[in-house]
């Protein structure tokens, strides 16, 4: 079999932790693994970790047209728009995604208007995956949580684009403790590594087509009055 070349694809990480630099962050410990995956591929990549920067709260592109002081999402954006990979990571906290987390998604959804070069929402033809850590339960509920809003304003979401660790249930050490014994945890491993091959996979796939046609899919098509084989049962 003929070894892929993913070396046209950009990746971007953004970890969702709650400890700013140069704080460790347990998450940060789990997505270095699928970056020195990308490393070995040829795979360019940036990592954001997201509470560094002075992030507004909002579902405006940008915040200081609507209040904020600051907002350094605009900055953050142009690095979202030219990935053809976002890698989400987040800490559980009481069984969720961190707070973090959840701005960054409204932050993306804030953007999900904006349309592409043929008329779709612009995250069409991107990837996402996520990477989760904590000691309580919650990886699968987080993914659900954070690949569903992910699909919902645009982005493809190929099989397997979670990973995660956590340890026993309660206080106890977290991924990047020596006894915790993570780094060796076969099932976080595997999956890690399915995830990176998967999202680089179904990444290529689309750029190697120029993303998803257009058909029945284009809003600026529907604005225009396109409406394929749709028929409004109110003029049958």
């Amino acid at each position: 079999m003929k070894k892929p070349d993913f070396s046209n694809l950009k990746v971007l990480y953004i970890n969702c932790t709650l400890k700013q630099s140069p704080r460790e962050s347990h998450t940060q410990g789990l997505m270095n693994v699928s970056q020195e995956i990308l490393k070995a591929e040829n795979v360019s990549f940036e990592n954001i970790r997201f509470v560094d920067h002075s992030v507004a709260y909002g579902v405006y592109p940008d915040m200081t047209e609507h209040g904020a002081s600051e907002d350094a999402w605009p900055k953050i954006w142009e690095k979202v728009k030219a990935a053809d990979i976002l890698i989400l990571g987040t800490p559980i906290w009481l069984g969720e995604k961190s707070s973090v987390a959840t701005k960054l998604i409204e932050r993306l959804y804030a953007m999900s208007s904006f349309q592409n070069d043929k008329g779709q929402y612009i995250y069409y033809g991107k990837v996402a995956g996520c990477v989760i850590t904590g000691n309580e339960d919650g990886i699968k509920h987080c993914g659900m949580s954070i690949l569903y809003a992910l699909q919902h304003i645009g982005y493809s979401i190929p099989p397997q684009a979670d990973c995660g660790w956590i340890g026993e249930a309660g206080p106890g050490p977290s991924y990047m403790d020596k006894e915790s014994g993570a780094k060796n945890n076969e099932f976080t491993n595997r999956n890690t590594t399915f995830m990176t091959y998967n999202l680089l996979h179904l990444a290529k796939i689309l750029k190697d087509q120029n993303g998803y046609p257009a058909y029945g899919n284009s809003r600026k098509q529907w604005d225009d009055g396109t409406r394929w084989n749709f028929e409004n049962p109110e003029y049958r």
